[in-house]
């Protein structure tokens, strides 16, 4: 397994021959809850809740695609350029019971599973040659869901992923011309005319983008400016109890719409380790906002967006605030 750059988009793209196969399939007994006898790679314990052993906890991948042993030993051919896919690959397992979703848990538990991220995030970050990590979670069968137990991913690159660099850029651009965050403009703006907010909770805001990407496209982020989600959660733990019960929430209204998603936290990269050619870093404490991004997948759109030079969305952002606010929820 090798990361090839394509020299048009400057996307990184992992391939290789000996590809692990990642099919969903059914197994009698889970690798991940707590009496399984199957050996898993621990690297984090968040303390139990009653009862329970632990409440959150982070493995390594049984199928991992970054390993972190190695240096990167980027190098070119040609006009290409490659290199070997250091960094880390792990299964953020969100709840020690099988049937336990974030759409089920109680706030302690979505509390202590953040806090899981954060921990993992940080550490994560301590290492000089990681350049971004990603916290993400698909759900479903046509959202590449790969784990029945309640689960998320993460991922640590030596690269900044695409989407989150066109988001630095955009947001170093807004900040030199304003100096004011993009993303902490446009929470005042949605608050302001209360068209696309789905539901404040503490100091987080649930809202629909003005232009989604997919149909009923939701965003979390949080109300007071902070580029770092790690840097909040380990500094107010007490937040994310808040931002817990509205990501239950948020998910629980998107689920009377279709079972199934992808969500993605979006945090700053690793500027404990700033590139000093860069100018993203320079000022993204000020312009960055982290967030987390809900992308619902919708019957037999569910691939199609992921290709599109152009999105489209058959639902506008205010008509799907309109029904989720309006949805049965728990």
């Amino acid at each position: 397994m090798e990361l090839r750059k394509d020299p048009i988009t400057r996307s990184w793209v992992i391939t290789g021959d000996d590809v692990p196969d990642i099919t969903p399939r059914s197994q009698s007994v889970c690798q991940f809850c707590p009496d399984s006898p199957q050996p898993v790679q621990l690297i984090t314990n968040v303390s139990g809740m009653p009862g329970m052993p632990w409440s959150a906890r982070s493995v390594v991948h049984p199928n991992a695609l970054y390993h972190v042993e190695g240096e990167p030993a980027r190098r070119g051919d040609g006009i290409y350029d490659r290199m070997r896919g250091v960094g880390a690959h792990e299964v953020l397992i969100e709840n020690p019971q099988h049937e336990r979703q974030l759409w089920d848990a109680t706030d302690a538990e979505l509390e202590q599973f953040l806090l899981l991220a954060a921990r993992r995030i940080q550490d994560l970050k301590n290492d000089a040659r990681l350049k971004y990590v990603s916290v993400f979670k698909d759900y479903g069968t046509s959202a590449g869901q790969e784990f029945e137990h309640p689960s998320s991913q993460l991922t640590a690159t030596t690269f900044v992923p695409r989407r989150v660099l066109y988001e630095l850029r955009a947001a170093r651009d807004y900040y030199e011309q304003k100096e004011r965050c993009v993303f902490c403009d446009i929470i005042s703006q949605e608050i302001k005319q209360n068209q696309r907010v789905i539901e404040m909770r503490g100091d987080f805001i649930a809202l629909g983008p003005f232009a989604p990407r997919v149909p009923y496209e939701s965003w979390l982020l949080p109300r007071s400016h902070e580029a770092a989600f790690e840097r909040m959660g380990i500094a107010r733990p007490g937040s994310l109890r808040d931002l817990g019960a509205l990501l239950r929430r948020t998910l629980q209204r998107i689920r009377t719409i279709t079972d199934e998603f992808h969500l993605v936290m979006h945090t700053s990269p690793n500027s404990l380790h700033a590139s000093e050619s860069l100018g993203y870093w320079k000022t993204i404490d000020e312009d960055y906002h982290w967030h987390i991004e809900i992308l619902p997948v919708i019957g037999g759109k569910s691939k199609s967006y992921t290709f599109k030079e152009v999105y489209y969305s058959p639902v506008t952002s205010e008509t799907a605030v309109k029904r989720l606010r309006e949805a049965r929820i728990g």
